[in-house]
């Protein structure tokens, strides 16, 4: 069943001087199996509104839904939530804390209270997914590079089987080949785990190639919600909240302005390419 936030509110400090509107009537439907990119500025609200998602905040007005239950109800069970529904945090070494990377991927599944043998087989398989080689489980997760972390905190996440998983922000710091690989990476789980993914960034290019929606946010509340066509079809207003449309749509646009007939509201490398191609073998 689809998580439905109905009027969602988050205020941080309310009823003091430094009282600050995080999330504004927030409305949204998240189907199951929906890859969904969530951008906005820093400070627009991505990060508090995927807190809500698995209970980690609680809205200070509105509910969130999920399995058609208010999450917030006294008899709700935030265990079995905080398992279907995973949260990989922008910054891994806030989810790595055991001796090794293998028994950092063994915590969620053994708070599940499953047998050893199926924490340790859920662990392994997890690793195994997310491209980590064996030579590594049994390192400190503190001595791996960036990507490996990230990795690491993602099997962590997957090894618990949730039917959504979060991603902050999960290629800030990386070079461009890190930014790829983990993106791939994502994808692969999208794909081969058929679950629901939110992909959270301030990045229109990190998305532009994956998602099939983008939920833009703005000062707390939904800017744009559409699939990235009609999205990136707001140049001028995403500029405006400190957005751009992904450099490949940029480069396009540019092409077209300059009067070559190509297509300006592309936006991914591929298609890019076929649009070039065309226009070399016209010419």
């Amino acid at each position: 069943m689809p998580i439905i936030l109905n009027h969602v509110n988050c205020i941080y400090e309310a009823g003091t001087n430094m009282e600050v509107a995080a999330l504004k009537d927030v409305n949204l439907v998240i189907p199951d199996g929906q890859f969904i990119g969530l951008i906005g500025h820093t400070g627009s609200g991505k990060s508090s509104l995927v807190q809500h998602l698995n209970g980690l905040m609680k809205p200070t007005g509105g509910e969130v839904y999920f399995d058609g239950q208010d999450i917030a109800d006294e008899d709700y069970d935030k265990k079995k939530l905080r398992s279907d529904v995973g949260l990989v945090f922008q910054y891994p070494e806030h989810q790595l804390f055991e001796a090794d990377v293998f028994s950092d991927v063994c915590f969620g599944p053994k708070n599940l209270g499953l047998s050893k043998k199926e924490i340790e087989l859920r662990a392994y398989e997890a690793l195994k997914m997310v491209g980590l080689e064996d030579e590594y489980f049994y390192q400190s997760p503190f001595d791996l590079s960036g990507g490996q972390k990230r990795r690491a905190a993602i099997a962590g996440v997957i090894a618990m089987k949730p039917r959504v998983l979060i991603l902050d922000e999960p290629t800030a710091g990386l070079d461009p080949k890190g930014r790829e690989e983990i993106l791939n990476l994502i994808k692969k789980l999208h794909e081969e785990m058929g679950i629901t993914i939110i992909l959270v960034s301030h990045s229109m290019d990190d998305v532009a190639d994956y998602v099939e929606r983008i939920i833009v946010m703005n000062h707390g509340e939904v800017f744009l919600d559409d699939e990235p066509k009609a999205v990136f079809s707001h140049k001028e207003e995403l500029e405006k909240i400190g957005l751009a449309v992904p450099t490949v749509t940029e480069i396009m646009s540019r092409c077209a302005g300059k009067g070559f007939p190509v297509d300006d509201t592309v936006t991914t490398i591929e298609e890019a390419k076929a649009e070039l191609l065309k226009l070399y073998k016209k010419r």
